[in-house]
């Protein structure tokens, strides 16, 4: 066998045992970004929202969990962005009302405004309990 012909079996060789390399690292990313076939995000426990008064999360969005001030059985799901100038807002249990501490926007447990200058409501995500998770619908 030349010479040439011999490095050419070799380099061939070489690439192709890479192969399964770059095939297991695509998968990976790719299972990496798989969300659950339900779209539901676990954004934390029944416990930590009962010691905090809250569950705040940036990913997979900006979400703040709190329990429903007219209803405590009940949860709601906000995504934390004031509609102003994108400043995070803070739940106020006094006030039962998200409060954006850049420019004191204020937002009722709804989402709805309560207080210029946002003039656009929180987005809101339906959440449940499912055993003791706090799932939120983000999608």
């Amino acid at each position: 066998m030349r010479r040439r012909a011999f490095l050419s079996w070799v380099g061939v060789g070489w690439l192709f045992s890479r192969v399964p390399a770059v095939f297991t690292v695509f998968l990976a990313a790719c299972t990496r970004q798989q969300k659950p076939a339900s779209g539901l995000e676990t954004v934390g426990t029944i416990a930590d929202l009962d010691a905090k008064g809250i569950l705040q999360t940036e990913s997979p969005a900006p979400i703040l969990v709190v329990r429903n001030p007219a209803d405590p059985k009940t949860l709601i799901a906000v995504n934390s962005t004031c509609t102003h100038q994108g400043c995070l807002v803070n739940w106020n249990a006094e006030r039962k009302a998200f409060i954006c501490p850049c420019h004191g926007a204020a937002y009722g447990a709804d989402g709805s405004v309560q207080n210029p200058p946002a003039t656009k409501p929180l987005t809101t995500y339906p959440v449940q309990i499912e055993g003791q998770n706090v799932q939120v619908k983000v999608s």
